[in-house]
This record gives structure tokens, C-alpha cells and sequence, in this order.
């Protein structure tokens, strides 16, 4: 399995180094939530036809110029996801980060972000209704 892992990594590092992507948009990123707003942007999952909905957390860094600095890396990823799950998410992930970069940064915010590791969470399977829901007034109280 680890082996099977290894390789499906390392498709995703080749995609992501091979392919060439476009700025999801003109807006400049001048906060560290701004960075997180961009990512969504270009975040597309997986059809269900070819994947299970999973949750799937990639470490990014970038240069201050917004491209990525060596390798993400993948650091959780959903204990049922099958190899295939896996695979699609970590290619959807990697297509994602190459459609976002480089990074707008703004030039404050490149010196504060470059160099810097974000865990970014792509969540992708739906929270249980009392996760979601605000609190009501009957619960306050």
C-alpha cells in the first residue's frame, strides 16, 4: 500500500509540474485568508462517477513571487478513500494549486507568505446538519 501510495504521489507531482495553469483571478492576495478565498476558487473535486466525496489536506508553500516553492505535499487524507479516491483527489488538488499560481500576492503579503507552509484542507464530503446549522434560539438557551 505504501508503495501504491508513493506512486500515486508522485503522478500528482508530475501533473502538477507538467501542466501549465492560468491565475483563477485578478484579485490580489493581501491576507493569509485571502490565500485560503483564492485556493476555493480554483478547487474543482472530482465527478462522483469517478471518485467517493473525501477530505484531503495538501501543505503548500509559495516564493514571493506566488509560484510554488518545492513540493506539496499530502498530509491527510480520508481513512476510507480508496487508492482510486485517493488519486482523483490528489490529481483534483494538484490541478487546483496549478490553476492558482502563481499567486497574486500583494507585495506585503509576498514577504510575510514566502516561505511559509499552509496546510490547506479541500473538504469535499458533506458535515452531519448539526455541524452546518447555526444555533438556534432554543439551543442558547
Amino acid at each position: 500500500m505504501a508503495r501504491c501510495g508513493g506512486k500515486l504521489l508522485l503522478v500528482a507531482a508530475v501533473l502538477l509540474l507538467g501542466v501549465r495553469g492560468a491565475v483563477a483571478e485578478d484579485a490580489q492576495v493581501n491576507t493569509i485568508q485571502d490565500i485560503f478565498r483564492h485556493l476555493r476558487t480554483c478547487w474543482k473535486p472530482p465527478p462522483a462517477a469517478r471518485a467517493r466525496p473525501i477530505d484531503i489536506t495538501v501543505v503548500v508553500s509559495f516564493n514571493r513571487a506566488g509560484n510554488i516553492l518545492g513540493h506539496p505535499r499530502i498530509t491527510y487524507e480520508s481513512a476510507e478513500a480508496s487508492d482510486n479516491d485517493r488519486l482523483q483527489y490528489r490529481v483534483a488538488v494538484m490541478e487546483a494549486l496549478q490553476r492558482c499560481t502563481p499567486m497574486p500576492f500583494t507585495d506585503a503579503m509576498a514577504g510575510a507568505a514566502a516561505g511559509r507552509p499552509f496546510a490547506i484542507q479541500f473538504r469535499n464530503r458533506k458535515s452531519s446538519p448539526d455541524r452546518t446549522l447555526p444555533p438556534t434560539q432554543e439551543r442558547r438557551a
